[in-house]
């Protein structure tokens, strides 16, 4: 049992205090003494030469198109077509050496990893040119390189629930971005750490924790600094919520949550469970002679949160102590932390250089997020300033503050250095650049007037930096704008996806039931009853709808002319699940939500209308009287041909019933039963528009591996789906002794194989000019279905 009185929570803040304190007195004599601002004149004049155009190869660069800073991969061709893609990413990961790292540059040891990180990242881009680092395929395929995909399939399914679990009030977008970028920062340092020459698995075994350590460290922002800034919990239960954090740090025990009081009880229940199995696994990392320093430092990080969270607005008597030490002391222990799950974390200069960092990042994002605080009525530095500078000329300027920071850093930490400086300076214009671009100019130019320095010259210094450098950017930058992009992009792709299927699922359904008046002689007639039975059920109706994307969006068909298609294509899958499910086959008794046709009716009428179906779908596409007879001659050949091939495939999945299949002979099998199904959706309106022999071969890859794919994520349903959300009962494969992917090569090996061929769809459609957005959304839903 861990003794509840494990830190000493008063001893444990008060020496970061004191640490703090004499840091911002430091910085506070700067400011009242204004000697820095001398020195900055000197950096500046220096510094400018590499970042000022001359004036004729300004005049030449009126004359270029401008950087195309919004696009990620043209920015970067540009730069590499411009030769400055080096000293870019020079600069950038020299600076997240020094910022996420706490190493200093003035290190030779330093300055090789950095080298050969940067020969590394150039080396990755250009051979990446056209592919988006945080698309799934890109990352999965990392991971593949690591070992390390069973970490990767863990990761996915925790992102997904967090998203899932975080209410529609919140930010979900940025509380994504901040947890992986932790994850992407732990996985760094474990790098840095690492010797060239360690073995692979060593090197797969400490990247996989390094993964896991992230993953638990960063909940911190979802689930305990967002929720407790966000407007869900009531403020009794905020405080209910602070205290049982603050229970778990001092002494390492997560209390149970059996007499929370409030309305969140089921979101409260899944994020305690969650952090309770994070809390643990962090706990259970550190040295038993670490564990002590561990939760001291959590619990300074924690508390000066609070403190810092709970400070109101409306307040008019804070000091600039009360202001600005909980921000340096948080700002820094958030970083030092990560330091106790890293391998050779010895370098006492490290922590001190981070400590002296955090409050200059603090302020550069507080900076940037004023307008935002503002309106949710947050305390911090430029906030406060910002409402009660004029009636309280005791408050320093966090605008001030923060050129003293740089001051100190470059001149007590950094000694000086000149590549330390340039970069510091790089990175206070980039971000004031930015500032300016994101409020515009009028906006700007009127929080720098409120946050005017003292020394008016200095200030105009920076602001002529601020409209005329150059070269000043940075990757970490370019990657974040990037990653939001994509996440707003994939999130309105599906939105899209959604919205297609769903609209036009509704018209396919509107134009599927066959009309009992054609067989009115019959004075019986069961097989259409029984047709329009199966075809009435819950189906998504994913092939016809596939096949209207392409012909409708892809290929500017007329839509009238090819509503016999798309009857054809539905025609032709239901009446394969027909078939499946039959007693002689998978003996099913659901599909759909309802019972399957042979127990509806019986087999043989089960059996009599799959060959209807069949038959009725070659009618439709005969009836297609718009196209000409030669194309219509070869759709129906090959539509036949798919269904002669669908045939052998099921035969082959009978047959394979007690018997070990190799992974070749089932991908062959799965490829039958389900993949040329998909190439059909696609092939038949490429047929129909005549599109070249090459496309056509891509489009036959593509189904190809998404078919597999498909087929793979159905056995696994099998073993781990749920029956209400799958629509159908699972176990059969296992009860039918039916040679599964996850038979022969268990679930993890499934899960891999089905990402190998998720990622060579992927690749595929990069042959493929028509319409790759819904494309690439039918491949994620292939592999994601299901929960």
């Amino acid at each position: 049992m861990t003794d509840p009185c494990m830190i000493n929570t008063s001893k444990s803040y008060m020496t970061a205090e004191m640490k703090a304190k004499q840091y911002f007195q430091a910085l506070s004599e700067r400011i009242n003494h204004q000697h820095y601002t001398s020195c900055f004149m000197d950096y500046f004049n220096d510094w400018k030469r590499g970042h000022f155009s001359r004036t004729f190869s300004h005049f030449l660069k009126l004359k270029r198109p401008s950087a195309p800073r919004n696009d990620y991969h043209s920015y970067l061709r540009w730069l590499e077509r411009t030769g400055k893609l080096d000293d870019y990413l020079d600069r950038s990961i020299s600076y997240i050496y020094m910022r996420d790292l706490g190493q200093t540059l003035e290190s030779n040891k330093t300055r090789v990893k950095i080298d050969q990180a940067v020969n590394q990242v150039k080396k990755y881009l250009i051979q990446t040119e056209h592919q988006n680092p945080f698309h799934m395929k890109e990352v999965y395929r990392w991971a593949q390189k690591e070992g390390i995909e069973s970490t990767f399939f863990w990761l996915m399914a925790k992102l997904q629930w967090v998203s899932s679990v975080l209410p529609d009030e919140m930010d979900k977008e940025n509380a994504q971005r901040k947890l992986i970028k932790l994850i992407a920062g732990v996985v760094m340092q474990e790098l840095d750490g690492m010797d060239q020459s360690i073995p692979y698995q060593e090197r797969s075994n400490r990247l996989a924790r390094a993964i896991r350590i992230g993953y638990c460290y960063g909940l911190s922002y979802p689930f305990i600094d967002d929720l407790l800034d966000a407007n869900v919990l009531s403020a009794q239960e905020k405080e209910q919520f602070a205290s049982f954090i603050r229970t778990s740090v001092t002494t390492g025990e997560v209390p149970p949550l059996a007499e929370w009081n409030g309305n969140h009880y089921e979101l409260m229940e899944a994020i305690h469970l969650e952090l309770r199995e994070a809390f643990a696994y962090m706990k259970d990392y550190q040295d038993a002679s670490m564990v002590k320093d561990f939760f001291e430092q959590s619990y300074v990080f924690f508390h000066s949160q609070e403190i810092d969270r709970n400070k109101h607005l409306s307040n008019t008597e804070y000091t600039n102590e009360e202001l600005y030490i909980p921000v340096m002391i948080k700002s820094s222990a958030s970083r030092m932390i990560v330091r106790y799950f890293i391998d050779g974390a010895d370098d006492p200069g490290r922590d001190e250089r981070l400590f002296f960092y955090g409050i200059y990042n603090q302020l550069a994002d507080d900076l940037a997020d004023m307008a935002d605080d503002m309106a949710t009525g947050t305390v911090t530095p430029y906030t406060y300033y910002w409402k009660y500078h004029k009636s309280r000329p005791d408050l320093i300027n966090p605008f001030e503050l923060y050129w003293a920071v740089i001051s100190y850093l470059i001149d007590e930490v950094y000694h000086k250095d000149k590549k330390s400086r340039d970069l510091l300076l790089n990175r206070a214009i980039n971000g004031l650049k930015r500032l300016k671009d994101k409020l515009g100019q009028k906006q700007y130019n009127q929080i720098m007037r409120v946050f005017g320095l003292s020394d008016q010259r200095f200030q105009q210094t920076i602001q002529h930096m601020v409209q005329k450098a150059n070269d000043v950017d940075f990757f970490d930058k370019l990657l974040r704008d990037h990653f939001l992009r994509t996440i707003r992009t994939e999130k309105e792709d599906k939105k899209a996806f959604e919205s297609t299927i769903e609209s036009v699922r509704q018209s396919i359904n509107q134009m599927l039931s066959i009309d009992t008046n054609e067989h009115a002689m019959l004075w019986t007639d069961p097989i259409t009853d029984a047709a329009n039975y199966s075809l009435e059920s819950d189906g998504k109706r994913i092939r016809p709808i596939m096949t209207w994307v392409m012909a409708i969006q892809a290929y500017q068909l007329d839509e009238d002319t090819i509503i016999p298609l798309l009857r054809s294509l539905e025609y032709m899958h239901t009446a394969s699940l027909i078939y499946d499910d039959l007693p002689s086959q998978d003996n099913a008794p659901i599909r759909r939500g309802r019972q399957t046709l042979h127990e509806a009716y019986n087999p043989a009428i089960a059996e009599l209308t799959g060959l209807f179906m069949t038959q009725r779908a070659v009618q439709e596409q005969a009836s297609m009287s718009s196209f000409d007879a030669d194309t219509i001659l070869e759709l129906i050949t090959y539509s036949t041909q798919t269904t002669q091939k669908m045939c052998k495939g099921q035969a082959i999945d009978l047959e394979s019933k007690n018997k070990r299949l190799t992974v070749e002979e089932l991908r062959t099998m799965c490829f039958y039963k389900t993949g040329i199904g998909v190439e059909a959706c696609l092939m038949m309106p490429a047929i129909l528009a005549g599109v070249s022999q090459d496309e056509r071969e891509a489009l036959q890859t593509y189904a190809y591996h998404t078919g597999v794919a498909f087929q793979i994520k159905d056995d696994l349903l099998d073993v781990e789906g749920d029956q209400m959300a799958i629509g159908k009962p699972s176990g059969i494969d296992q009860t039918n002794q039916s040679a599964t992917f996850v038979s022969i090569l268990g679930i993890e090996g499934a899960k891999k194989e089905m990402w190998e061929h998720y990622c060579r769809a992927m690749e595929s459609l990069q042959k493929i000019p028509h319409h790759i957005s819904f494309l690439k959304q039918f491949a994620s839903y292939m592999i994601n279905r299901g929960g």
